[in-house]
């Protein structure tokens, strides 16, 4: 097995952008081959790829801005995301063949892992959805817990308001909110979505934003005494409407703003003086930030699944190929839930 050669078909960035990202600003690659052998001394990881996450944060590795949090893409290289993956070959000791691991991977049928502390472990479950470790097991699922219980500050009975909730983040929101006794109604947009988040998920409200020619009067129908929690994941004229409505000491938890990715004009917030009077708290955070709760997460929120009090939808595209449609259409809420690639 270790010396043979494989074809590894991967998915490569082009170059920076400064716009809302499209499909040829990443190229399909095939005919590259790889080693199935992690090399010896390297302390690295050979793995095979299954499933692979298309997340909004990657649009901004897309710019050459070295600033954030994460270093931007290379030109020409494999664009990199999290993914959950079998181990080939391990040249370190606390991972053997045959593991599944999750964490950042390539966008590619085959990855070297060198940073072997940027996995874990996924313990093996027949209940749970192996692609679910990069959804609601993963980044977006702690980044709805972590962003919820340590940035919101929730209170039984507070009237929460989500925005892109029927995303990869905002539906475990919505549903972790109800769990804690909260009025929740959430923002989506198209109806198909709305019944989701009704019927399905358990919000006691949702709307299409692209019906609503004033979103001030849209929340003013929803919530006629006032927003106690705002999880914000659009940013631009839902935030201006949002801060019209906020309650005295309202929370907002600043996860995401997925209208201004790439707007090379963006919108200034009109209304941001209500932060004075209301004395509102805006908090932007990174899950990063509450690693330390991550164990606990993992452990009550697959309780939660396995008792059928939290459910997950996800949009799964097959074959790395799909991979460059399914991110652009992220942008225009093209998904419907988590976005996952399944590799193999």
């Amino acid at each position: 097995m270790g010396d043979d050669f494989v074809e590894n078909k991967q998915v490569l960035f082009k170059g920076y952008i400064s716009r809302a990202p499209i499909e040829t600003d990443m190229e399909l690659k095939i005919g590259n081959k790889i080693k199935l052998r992690a090399p010896t001394e390297s302390g690295a990881l050979l793995v095979k790829n299954l499933y692979v996450s298309c997340d909004p944060y990657m649009r901004a590795r897309m710019r050459d801005f070295h600033g954030s949090y994460l270093p931007p893409f290379r030109p020409g290289s494999v664009i990199e995301g999290f993914g959950v993956s079998k181990v080939i070959d391990s040249d370190d000791q606390n991972f053997k063949p045959g593991d599944i691991v999750s964490g950042f991977t390539g966008w590619e049928e085959y990855t070297l892992i060198r940073s072997t502390e940027s996995v874990r472990r996924v313990a093996a479950d027949e209940d749970i959805p192996l692609s679910y470790h990069i959804g609601l097991l993963g980044m977006p699922g702690f980044t709805a817990y972590a962003g919820f219980f340590q940035v919101c500050s929730p209170k039984k009975d507070d009237y929460v308001f989500v925005s892109a909730a029927s995303g990869a983040v905002g539906q475990l929101v919505g549903q972790l909110a109800k769990l804690h006794g909260c009025y929740v109604v959430g923002s989506a947009g198209s109806n198909h979505k709305v019944d989701l988040l009704k019927n399905k998920l358990g919000f006691d409200e949702a709307f299409n934003y692209k019906e609503e020619p004033d979103l001030d009067a849209a929340l003013k129908r929803y919530f006629p005494h006032g927003i106690d929690v705002y999880f914000e994941n659009v940013g631009g004229d839902m935030l201006d409407a949002v801060l019209l409505n906020m309650r005295l000491h309202g929370r907002i938890a600043v996860c995401g703003m997925v209208s201004q990715h790439g707007n090379s004009d963006p919108k200034g917030i009109r209304n941001l003086i209500h932060v004075i009077p209301k004395r509102i708290r805006m908090q932007g955070f990174l899950q990063s930030d509450f690693v330390h709760l991550f164990p606990r997460f993992v452990d009550e929120v697959t309780a939660l699944y396995k008792q059928g009090k939290i459910i997950y939808v996800e949009d799964v595209n097959e074959g790395l190929e799909t991979g460059p449609s399914a991110f652009v259409g992220l942008f225009s809420g093209k998904n419907v839930g988590k976005q996952v690639i399944r590799v193999a």
